[in-house]
């Protein structure tokens, strides 16, 4: 059975050092919440998280498909309940392609095979909330 191991260092205040075998990020909270805003937030990670997955299936498809495209990004917009602690209720996923010649469907399959099939964090977000999943294309 495959594991992470992830080693998280108390840096004083709110602050946290994360290190991750790809390397190490801070964590914090906004000065409102007692922190310095020097790090990133741990929910907002976890929309990355879920960006990161799905983008590394898609940029693979991409690759061994051949497809020509000039931009890809990604935005997550997570919507928190109104309970304590507030978690993530639904989540939408945007696509966003950009080049002169993409191949529309090809691209709407890689994303649908990511979504469906290959990341393990879309999986697991939807244990626990909506996902919705948006392409957007830009010749």
């Amino acid at each position: 059975m495959a594991t992470h191991k992830i080693s998280t260092t108390w840096k004083g205040n709110m602050q946290f050092e994360s290190s991750n075998p790809g390397g190490s990020l801070q964590i914090d909270v906004a000065e409102d919440l007692g922190g310095n805003s020097n790090g990133l937030r741990p929910k907002a990670l976890m929309l990355s998280a879920l960006a990161g997955c799905s983008g590394l299936d898609v940029a693979s498809l991409i690759k061994k498909m051949r497809l020509e495209v000039s931009d890809f990004n990604i935005e997550t917009e997570g919507f928190l309940t109104d309970t304590e602690p507030a978690v993530y209720e639904k989540v939408i996923v945007s696509y966003n392609f950009s080049g002169n010649n993409l191949n529309e469907e090809k691209l709407a399959h890689a994303v649908d095979l990511s979504v469906e099939k290959y990341c393990g964090v879309m999986h697991m977000f939807r244990s626990f909330a909506e996902i919705e999943i948006k392409i957007n294309f830009n010749k």
